[in-house]
């Protein structure tokens, strides 16, 4: 988990540097729908790897996923901790559960 507390560190820093010297920074500028359609290619990406590519591209689409869901998460100011803290609380809970609590609310 600390690569992934680090990449969120350096995520948040470069949301302000300038979009000619960052990737994250040019997301940023570009705004909340293009963060948000880009995670969702990327996920979409790593579902095709899943079916039909190799372990390497899977392992490498995920990375992708993992990283700009970092970069959504840091546009919308939620930290990783928040993420995590609610995964924690699900943990021991019925996958099932937990969704049929999720359809209640």
């Amino acid at each position: 988990m600390d690569t992934l507390a680090r990449l969120e560190g350096t995520i948040k820093q470069r949301l302000t540097a300038s979009p000619n010297e960052s990737y994250v920074a040019q997301l940023h500028v570009r705004g909340l729908p293009v963060i948000a359609r880009k995670l969702g290619e990327e996920a979409v990406e790593a579902v095709t790897a899943a079916l039909s590519g190799t372990r390497d591209e899977l392992t490498g689409e995920a990375a992708d996923v993992l990283f700009h869901l970092l970069v959504l998460l840091a546009e919308k100011a939620v930290p990783l901790t928040d993420v995590l803290a609610e995964l924690e609380r699900r943990e021991g809970t019925s996958g099932l559960a937990e969704k049929a609590s999720r359809d209640e609310r």
